[in-house]
């Protein structure tokens, strides 16, 4: 492996420009994607109306607690890569790894599947996209005039990307403010349109229905992890950057709910099953208008812009951060000469989302189920090594320290690892969220090309504060 990393300039560094609301943009942003446009009804009809609430409310929570524990993390080691460099002190280079490896397999599964939804989206608005048939991939054919409009978005979104990561945050921030409107409409929308009566059953399905809404949680709340992603480019204090971690969570639970009650109240259970795209549906039905109904699709192309672009922005950097240790080849540590921006990991990412929409509809669901067991995988990671250096290294620089100094921080580490193994468990042959053939495949080989990586890392690096440096000193040594 190339460790030209090791050698690097001091001028290769990324820029410090992000403020406070930059970085909630980014985080709230890519959590809120394109699943709450046609995910709601089946989450209504699997739980009922407040067995969706519950179950969303109680994956908010799981969140919540993950999040707390990447607060102090992030504020401690506020370094591009996230996950990567708290896994590294805490476990060493393997460990750190799987953990990043395991975190950028589900930020490149979520970008592909923006680049998928966004023409299944632009086909509600423009149904008759669909011209040149090319071909059909497990039962859904794939047009050429369907699949260019999410090519040629992967482009312009990865091209933004490059041209500097405050540019990327001004169009963030843009999408961000319609998906606020969005939710006050539909506020707005419930109680001028909605009925309380449409709301019923409100508990249907049992425990199964509870967990069939948990199991999207990885999915749906994927995201808030690209605040310690983009870290070294944020200028506010440690101590906010973690904070702003939280925050990011419960804005995000807070809109998941709105849609869940409001969509509910649009029309009855019975209907919503009949749906297109059911939140979009329930909105013009909530105004009496299809003009309405447009203007949520509009919406939903935000989540996906939003979710697209920051996610696209994480995976990037940890992909950065990993070249830059010698965990990957150095190429994917190159920074542009110009905007300081990852432009190799950014083309890499790109490229798959470019080839995504060939591939058919039939990948939206192949792609959620293949990602989200690496997203639990990383989140468990980071609840084991948060405890690890609570127990370590006491009196490390902590400028947000969660529970204060006693064992308060412990059991907050103690109930991230616990929630954490409860959610991977949904994945077991048995469980709800087992996933079918073609998500394992996409696993499978995810961490195959994963392994190819992990046993050129050298044995023998201890954890600490350098491992780092000790890492790159190893692979010197072999090279």
């Amino acid at each position: 492996m190339d460790t030209k990393t090791a050698e690097r300039p001091e001028d290769s560094s990324l820029l410090k420009v992000l403020g406070n609301w930059d970085v909630l943009a980014l985080g709230f942003g890519a959590m809120i994607g394109f699943g709450w446009v046609v995910l709601t009804g089946d989450w209504i009809g699997s739980a009922g109306t407040l067995g969706a609430v519950l179950a969303m409310t109680a994956g908010g929570v799981i969140m919540a607690v993950v999040g707390l524990t990447y607060a102090e993390l992030t504020a401690a080691m506020p370094k591009a890569g996230g996950e990567h460099n708290f896994l590294l002190r805490g476990m060493g280079p393997r460990w750190s790894f799987i953990g990043s490896w395991g975190i950028v397999g589900g930020y490149v599964t979520i970008v592909a599947f923006e680049a998928v939804a966004l023409p299944r989206t632009a086909l509600y608005l423009f149904p008759d996209l669909n011209h040149v048939r090319l071909w059909e991939v497990a039962g859904s054919e794939v047009h050429l005039t369907w699949a260019l409009v999410g090519a040629l978005a992967a482009i312009v979104i990865t091209t933004i990307n490059i041209l500097g990561v405050k540019t990327a945050s001004v169009a963030q921030t843009f999408v961000v403010l319609l998906l606020l409107v969005i939710a006050l409409l539909l506020i707005v929308g419930a109680f001028t349109g909605g009925s309380t009566a449409d709301m019923k059953p409100l508990f249907t399905g049992g425990a199964a229905g509870f967990f069939a809404v948990l199991v999207v949680v990885p999915f749906l709340f994927v995201g808030f992890d690209v605040i310690p992603q983009s870290a070294e480019e944020v200028n506010v204090p440690a101590r906010q950057i973690g904070r702003l971690v939280v925050v990011a969570v419960i804005l995000a639970t807070i809109f998941y709910l709105i849609v869940i009650v409001t969509t509910s109240s649009a029309m009855p259970a019975s209907r919503l099953a009949e749906a297109d795209i059911v939140t979009a549906d329930a909105f013009g039905e909530l105004f009496g208008s299809d003009f309405m109904a447009k203007i949520l699709i509009a919406g939903g192309i935000a989540g996906i812009l939003t979710s697209w672009n920051s996610l696209l922005l994480g995976a990037s950097r940890l992909m950065y951060s990993m070249a830059r240790s010698g965990m990957l080849p150095a190429w994917f540590g190159k920074l542009h000469p110009k905007f300081r921006t990852p432009v190799n990991a950014l083309l890499f990412i790109g490229g798959l989302s470019f080839i995504a929409p060939f591939l058919g509809e039939a990948m939206l669901g192949w792609l959620v189920d293949s990602g989200s067991p690496s997203i639990v995988v990383a989140y468990l990671l980071v609840a084991v090594v948060f405890v690890i250096l609570r127990r370590r290294e006491p009196a490390m620089d902590r400028p947000l320290r969660i529970g204060g100094k006693g064992n308060g921080g412990l059991l907050i580490g103690g109930a991230a690892v616990v929630l954490c193994l409860g959610l991977l468990s949904l994945y077991l042959p048995g469980m709800p969220a087992f996933l079918d053939v073609q998500p394992w495949v996409l696993f499978a080989a995810w961490w195959l090309l994963g392994l190819f990586f992990l046993f050129r890392i050298p044995t023998g690096v201890a954890p600490g504060e350098d491992a780092e440096h000790r890492l790159l000193a190893a692979l010197r040594n072999r090279r």
